[in-house]
């Protein structure tokens, strides 16, 4: 549960989001606001410095605090794009390769890196947690628990999933190489050569490049920058393209930072029951939302069994270790035997490093930290974003993850935009990666999972420069 000082922040940053606190506005005294919600002068400040170090508010002597003026230019959110009403073929791969490889070289600053910074993640105890485990281990169970993934590790999953809400047998947990072994290999039980895959626009590269790999064709779907998914748009997308599958992001998509509501969420199962549509679920950021409550993925309204459900610990727990999971619902013995005649099994070494983890405790107190500490990451980096990029630029507001999205204005072609700022030591993601197409040339996205130091404020200043037409 998230502390009192943190819910009171939570509930003040939806009124300024809302714009029920206007940008100059002051905000209520500490003791109008302790009178008002009942809690403590500690509790208050607590809050207020929280949101001060989002970005959000400021502090002015004498005089107390008030909504920050920068937040005047939020006011132009992210732009809905217009999908391509046909379907095509897609080859991304090569554009991907050249931009990821960028990211690699530590001297660079990963702005359009796919992870957040590795200081956020509890290493070293994992890797004690792991030695440990790796000692107690019989040799026999290094290959008695092969495809389906360590016992420990799969009850642990279902246990958290239930507790989520979702609805999962007890042997349908599969642990993969990481989310995009799960999302792969579903992606195949549920598709064949030549069928369509409805994705949306814009969509995360991985799941172009894996339709590339199955030689699908991609549709795109209405998509709100906000709310995800249009319900009937898909139903439409549908009926006219003959889908044999979605793959969907509904929490947090890479790259909008979309989040589907609940409502819309059960519009969007019932088109799909209606139709019999299968929908990879990639959920890989569902775990670092920003507010109080964890957002429930489609999984939880799958009740004929037809989500195949995809996370992994890489983005909140343990970058670097590859352990990913599938809740298949009733394509889990298809998707087991894809897994063994491809990979076959997943590294026993990282399974128990983070069952132990797992079961000492302390996994959502990391959560709980790592979530505020990327929210105030984001707000920061978008404050940046707004004070120096050309006016007439557009920025997604996520409400989790750790991306923004930015829409430059018209002329702006931010494939060039990567090359000169890789020739300048910064790395950002351009938006021709995110479609089938490679349309989206005036977009990017940027990862706001970093530390917020001079370096980091000196290249958004410098994109800044760059990006002017």
């Amino acid at each position: 549960m998230p502390t009192l000082y943190e819910q009171l922040a939570d509930a003040l940053a939806q009124r300024i989001h809302d714009g029920l606190l206007q940008p100059g506005e002051r905000l209520p005294s500490v003791r109008q606001t302790c009178a008002q919600v009942q809690v403590s002068p500690a509790t208050v400040f607590q809050a207020y410095d929280l949101l001060e170090g989002r970005g959000l508010i400021e502090a002015r002597p004498r005089s107390g605090f008030y909504v920050r003026k920068q937040l005047k230019r939020s006011a132009a959110p992210a732009l809905a794009a217009s999908p391509r009403e046909d379907s095509t073929p897609v080859a991304v791969s090569e554009l991907v390769f050249e931009v990821l490889h960028s990211t690699r070289d530590r001297e660079v600053v990963p702005l359009g890196s796919a992870f957040p910074s590795p200081t956020l993640f509890p290493l070293d105890r994992l890797a004690r947690d792991g030695a440990r485990a790796m000692r107690q281990l019989a040799p026999q169970a290094l290959t008695t628990e092969l495809t389906a993934g360590n016992a420990r590790l799969r009850e642990a999953l279902r246990a958290r999933c239930v507790r989520q809400g979702l609805r999962v047998g007890p042997d349908e947990p599969i642990i993969t190489n990481g989310a995009m072994e799960a999302l792969n290999l579903c992606l195949q039980a549920v598709t064949q050569p030549g069928d369509v895959v409805a994705v949306e626009t814009p969509t995360f590269y991985a799941a172009l490049q894996a339709l590339e790999r199955l030689h699908l064709r991609a549709v795109e779907l209405p998509t709100d920058p906000q709310l995800g998914v249009d319900p009937d748009g898909l139903a439409e997308v549908v009926q006219q393209h003959g889908v044999a599958a979605c793959w969907l992001m509904p929490n947090f998509q890479n790259p909008l930072g979309a989040l589907m509501p609940h409502a819309r969420k059960q519009a969007v199962m019932d088109v799909l029951r209606r139709s019999g549509t299968p929908v990879v679920e990639d959920d890989v950021y569902g775990e670092l939302h920003h507010g109080s409550d964890r957002p429930l993925p489609l999984k939880a309204f799958d009740t004929e069994g037809q989500v195949l459900y995809c996370s992994s610990f890489s983005k909140c727990l343990a970058p670097g270790y590859r352990v990913g999971w599938a809740l298949a619902g009733r394509h889990s013995h298809a998707v087991q035997k894809l897994k063994m005649m491809s990979s076959l099994a997943t590294s026993v070494p990282s399974q128990l490093a983070i069952a132990e983890y797992l079961d000492e405790g302390g996994y959502d107190r990391h959560l709980r930290q790592l979530r505020k500490t990327l929210a105030d990451s984001l707000s920061q980096l978008r404050q940046l974003v707004l004070k120096h990029f050309p006016k007439g630029t557009r920025v997604s507001r996520p409400s989790g993850g750790y991306f923004l999205w930015v829409q430059l204005p018209e002329g702006v072609d931010t494939l060039q935009l990567h090359r000169q700022a890789l020739a300048q030591g910064i790395s950002v993601a351009p938006g021709a990666l995110f479609s089938a197409d490679q349309r989206f040339r005036a977009a990017l996205r940027l990862n706001g999972g970093h530390p917020h130091d001079a370096r980091l404020q000196e290249a958004i200043k410098l994109l800044g420069q760059l990006a002017r037409p």
